[in-house]
């Protein structure tokens, strides 16, 4: 499936911003990715394996609400990272 990475995660998956993963949930496409991208993961997986609090993720046009949620081949994983500042 296709990832969409953040621009503030660039630094990870050496500023590409798509990416190709496999998995079944997006719980399985986050571990591959974390294999070939080393941090990739705790940037948006919380210690309990929950989506950090900052973080969205749709595959296709569905909301992710955990890491269960089942992924096919030619889905798109979009990942999305809330701003702040002051």
């Amino acid at each position: 499936m296709k990832v969409l990475i953040p621009t503030p995660l660039h630094s990870y998956t050496a500023a590409k911003s798509i990416v190709e993963a496999n998995g079944k949930t997006v719980g399985e496409v986050l571990s591959e990715m974390d294999r070939r991208y080393p941090g990739f993961r705790f940037r948006i997986i919380d210690e309990q394996d929950g989506i950090r609090p900052h973080i969205r993720m749709f595959v296709n046009n569905r909301l992710v609400p955990d890491l269960g949620i089942s992924t096919q081949p030619d889905d798109t994983l979009h990942i999305i990272c809330a701003l702040s500042g002051g």
